[in-house]
């Protein structure tokens, strides 16, 4: 998967890929209209001759000319529109277009909640695998307490840079352990962080997760606001990795 170091980041890339696709020329296609070409008027027929006045009686009769016979109407085939005059079809909506749509974005106030987690850091590349090793980690934990899991897995993002992250995989818990700050050396139980956030969703593979982002990055610059070098993804369903296009992510920006 490909990230960029902050929002800030990511949010000046946006706007620079905003400006170019302004930048561009608009195609514009025109339908081609069928209109068949109008038959053309059917002459009129010439008019004959007058008939010769008469002779005496012993002078033959003039014959009138025989009349032209009109030459067959003709008729232009219609036109029929080459592939090139037809309306280009729309382009499908992009998956990630909700997360720019100020419909689409919801503000919530996010209550401290318990949670059992390990912390760990990784590369951009196999960030998504090891947040999920976290995740079997921490419920192979929960299993061996007892203790009961609530909610989907999720990712406390803490730090970033062009490298990689600082993370702490958790599965938020219905009750913290009564006296317990840990359940193994690795397995630590805590609490999530208080505050204001802007819920946004990416749907799609979690490799193409960066674009949500340039999105969520656009949208806050749009309405001036700042956001905290905190955030959590909320991965809503299982898939069968990084790639797998059926993802559901939940996205939480901590606002300042």
């Amino acid at each position: 998967m490909a990230f960029v170091t902050s929002l800030k980041q990511i949010g000046r890339m946006a706007i620079l890929g905003l400006c170019l696709s302004l930048a561009a020329p608009i195609a514009q296609a025109q339908t081609t209209t069928d209109n068949p070409a109008a038959t053309p008027a059917t002459p009129a027929p010439a008019t004959p001759a007058p008939a010769a006045p008469a002779t005496p009686p012993a002078a033959a009769t003039t014959t009138p000319p025989a009349q032209p016979t009109p030459a067959p109407p003709v008729t232009i085939a219609p036109t029929t529109p080459n592939d090139s005059a037809k309306v280009p079809q729309q382009p499908a909506e992009d998956p990630n277009k909700a997360a720019s749509d100020a419909s689409a974005v919801q503000s919530i106030t996010m209550a401290e909640q318990p949670m059992a987690y390990v912390s760990g850091s990784a590369t951009w590349d196999e960030g998504y695998t090891k947040l999920q090793d976290g995740f079997k980690q921490v419920r192979g934990e929960l299993d061996k307490a007892g203790l009961k899991a609530i909610g989907r897995p999720m990712a406390l993002f803490l730090d970033t840079d062009d490298k990689g992250f600082r993370y702490e995989a958790l599965i938020l818990l219905e009750s913290a352990p009564e006296g317990k700050t840990e359940l193994s050396p690795d397995v630590k139980i805590g609490k999530t962080p208080a505050g204001k956030v802007l819920k946004f969703q990416h749907h799609g593979a979690y490799d193409e997760i960066s674009s949500t982002y340039e999105a969520i990055a656009a949208y806050l610059d749009e309405k001036d606001l700042e956001a905290q070098n905190l955030l959590i993804e909320e991965y809503v369903n299982d898939v069968s990795g990084s790639d797998d296009v059926n993802l559901d992510v939940n996205i939480y920006v901590y606002i300042k």
